[in-house]
């Protein structure tokens, strides 16, 4: 879906997200270096500007209501950016996060 879509438009915060996993992972730095410069030159990395950080603050209450209406644990901020990024270039969520599932933005994976 990735390869195919027209623009991808991961928030900067992607990358550390993405570098924390892989550390967790152990995974080798080399490897880790080499998948963020990968997403870095194919796509339209983005950055937090007003517009995604007003749309974060409210993203992100919305997904604490959502949270405490279906009993999930709170919602992490890194998810309101990546909701307010989608929202702020009228794009898709990619995700298999069950704080986003049923927005009109999500595909869930």
């Amino acid at each position: 879906m990735i390869a195919e879509a027209d623009e991808v438009r991961p928030p900067h915060i992607l990358l550390v997200e993405i570098s924390r996993k892989y550390h967790r992972e152990n995974v080798e730095e080399k490897k880790i270096r080499s998948r963020l410069q990968t997403i870095s030159t194919t796509s339209l990395v983005t950055p937090i500007d007003v517009e995604v950080a007003l749309k974060g603050g409210k993203a992100f209450l919305e997904l604490l209501e959502k949270a405490k209406k279906e009993r999930l644990r709170s919602p992490s901020l890194f998810g309101a950016i990546i909701l307010a990024t989608a929202r702020a270039y009228s794009s898709n969520v990619l995700t298999g996060d069950e704080h986003l599932a049923g927005l009109p933005e999500t595909i869930s994976i």
